[in-house]
């Protein structure tokens, strides 16, 4: 059952973090949990909501704990290869130029340009999915980028999980919390919560302000992808054992 709630020591195993921290974090009201009869329960799609939210948030060793953590087989998952971000970018799925000029709009073409891979079985629940993700809480991050996704895994809307990416150079207002423009978007559809999360947490690996300067200014898809290709691969030897 893959949404029942979570103790205590199993969320802390879930999101890769010191029992002690997460009581105490618990405790002053920041974690998304409750206490039942003297014990805290986490409920599982709480989490992934509450993780998406703050993941931009978290520092690189957090972020390697949680991408290791999230790529070890359960018995709802099993073992994943090693996560490569960019080969579920294909170069039909970027475009430089987003012809969009409001948030919604936004949404529209950013599923218009997953339609572009082949790999959408379903356009208008995409749509769906990502409007009501919208409708709760902006995907927009710091420095000018935003996520959207679906609020829930939805491994029928496609025939395998997929980012694409795209770029508005002028910026738009997607709801960032420091207020900024956002310039560069990431679509991303997988189909399960922790391939979902893995993902998540090499995204935030990979954009540093260097990287996203270079994205948006890239003069083709191809650049474009050979810039996040080189980032992926400094980053993952960084992180070699």
């Amino acid at each position: 059952m893959p949404y029942r709630s979570m103790s205590l020591e199993e969320f802390a195993k879930h999101v890769s973090m010191d029992m002690r921290d997460v009581r105490r974090l618990a405790d002053r009201g920041k974690l998304p949990g409750q206490k039942l009869a003297g014990q805290w329960r986490f409920n599982r799609a709480r989490v992934t909501e509450w993780l998406q939210q703050e993941m931009h948030t978290l520092d690189e060793p957090r972020l390697v704990a949680l991408e290791k953590a999230m790529g070890v087989a359960t018995a709802e998952e099993p073992s994943r290869s090693d996560l490569r971000l960019t080969d579920m970018i294909g170069l039909e799925g970027i475009d430089l130029s987003l012809p969009a000029k409001t948030k919604n709009s936004v949404l529209r073409e950013l599923v218009r340009l997953a339609g572009r891979t082949g790999l959408v079985y379903d356009d208008a629940g995409l749509l769906d999915a990502l409007e009501q993700r919208e409708s709760l809480c902006s995907t927009a991050l710091p420095k000018g980028v935003a996520i959207p996704h679906p609020r829930q895994p939805m491994p029928y809307v496609s025939a395998e999980p997929f980012v694409c990416v795209s770029c508005i150079p002028s910026g738009i207002g997607f709801g960032a919390p420091d207020g900024g423009l956002t310039r560069l978007f990431f679509l991303v559809c997988c189909h399960t919560d922790r391939f979902h999360l893995r993902v998540l947490a090499r995204l935030m690996r990979i954009l540093d302000n260097e990287t996203i300067a270079l994205v948006v200014d890239a003069r083709d898809p191809k650049e474009l992808l050979e810039v996040l290709i080189a980032r992926e691969k400094r980053v993952l030897e960084q992180t070699k054992p």
